[in-house]
């Protein structure tokens, strides 16, 4: 019986680990941006939490 071509696990293998890298670097991109808000919102917060301190006198 005849089994046809084999088949190309080279490539496959390749590009998942391209695909991989690509995920993953997308997932860093998401943290960071999270992160940056996370801080930004903390900041606002704190400068939102001071001015109605100071409006308060």
């Amino acid at each position: 019986m005849a089994k046809g071509p084999e088949k190309n696990t080279k490539n496959k293998a390749l590009h998942t680990k391209l695909l991989n890298r690509k995920k993953a670097k997308i997932r860093e991109e998401k943290k960071v941006q999270a992160l940056r808000l996370k801080t930004l919102v903390a900041k606002m917060n704190e400068k939102k939490s001071s001015d109605e301190s100071d409006a308060g006198k």
